[in-house]
């Protein structure tokens, strides 16, 4: 009978003496929930936990980019699409888009992913030519005046060479490096970073009635998976970043299960990116139809994840959630 660890995250500054430290971070735990497939759930003491399984709960998460993981740190989204979900083509002129990437670092990105493909459920496959003259020019614009690291989103493995010749330093693939097979080898060839993420099925269906067994623990198993298939294919453990998916195949009870068991991720032993910005679940919840309002709804689901030692935040409002978390940080300061 399999087992799964989910650590109970706490940052409440009377910590107890017997506490460890969770991946590194600023959340500890004492307590971890033994979850199953087939049997009920219990909760154990952190030391009762599999040696194998308390390391990779425990353990310090390298560098990414330069990306420390000791505290949250923030990816700004730089959509340089005509139909994202989101801001609507804001940013898809070259000059509108490097603007506002400087505005997101100026108000505190450590990394700025740039996507020429909308992944809003429903949306068609975008050519590769297109894609390519959508992202690399505004790529190659930043890599001229700032250090910052620089994220290409893309499942195209010829879209992501044209972006890191151009200066890109992470790929992040929605598709969990399952759409081109040729996307893994290449980032592995050219000691790339990645960002492996979970959906069911493609844009255009993925909403089509998705059905999991258990969303926890059948992603977990696929994300594990992914990690191990990369980690063969040559790209560094430490090198990979998991994010659970957020909305890609999922209904909002799906969503509400994954926002509830984020600490069951750290047990891949990689850091975890939530990606819940702006979502229809938010809107749904929140009572607000119109994405770019969804501010204050994106921030507290962001807020719950640094409250599971979520290290990356994939946001839209990068200046309102770096807000949020300063003064997060400063309330909850062990």
């Amino acid at each position: 009978m399999s087992a799964y660890y989910r650590p109970i995250a706490r940052w409440d500054h009377a910590r107890p003496g017997n506490a460890l430290p969770l991946a590194g971070g600023w959340c500890w735990f004492d307590t971890v929930e033994e979850l199953h497939r087939d049997a009920p759930s219990r909760l154990i003491a952190a030391d009762q936990t599999p040696a194998d399984v308390l390391q990779c709960l425990t353990a310090h998460r390298a560098p990414i980019c330069g990306i420390s993981f000791e505290t949250p740190s923030l990816m700004g989204i730089l959509n340089v699409t005509p139909d994202s979900f989101s801001d609507g083509g804001r940013h898809f002129d070259p000059t509108d888009a490097l603007n506002h990437a400087r505005s997101m670092q100026t108000a505190g990105a450590a990394i700025i992913d740039i996507g020429g493909e909308s992944t809003r459920p429903g949306a068609d496959e975008v050519a590769i030519t297109e894609e390519t003259q959508r992202t690399v020019p505004v790529i190659a614009a930043l890599r001229q005046e700032t250090d910052l690291p620089l994220s290409i989103d893309t499942r195209k493995a010829s879209v992501a060479e044209a972006a890191h010749e151009a200066g890109a330093t992470l790929v992040n693939d929605v598709a969990g490096f399952t759409f081109d097979p040729a996307l893994a080898p290449y980032c592995a060839a050219n000691a790339l970073p990645v960002c492996v993420m979970h959906a069911q099925g493609t844009p255009e269906i993925m909403q089509n009635d998705p059905r999991y067994d258990n969303v926890a623990l059948d992603i977990y198993d696929y994300l594990l998976q992914r990690v191990e298939d990369l980690v063969a294919t040559g790209i560094a453990r430490d090198q990979i970043i998991v994010d659970p998916g957020i909305g890609f195949g999922k209904t909002l009870e799906h969503n509400l299960t994954l926002l509830q068991n984020l600490s069951l991720f750290h047990g891949l032993g990689c850091p975890i990116l939530l990606g819940a910005s702006r979502k229809r679940f938010i809107g749904t919840i929140s009572g607000e139809a119109e994405a770019s309002k969804r501010v204050h709804g994106s921030i507290a689901v962001a807020l719950a994840g640094v409250a599971q030692g979520i290290q990356m935040l994939r946001v839209h409002d990068v200046a309102e959630t770096a807000e949020a978390l300063a003064l997060w940080r400063a309330s909850t300061a062990q």
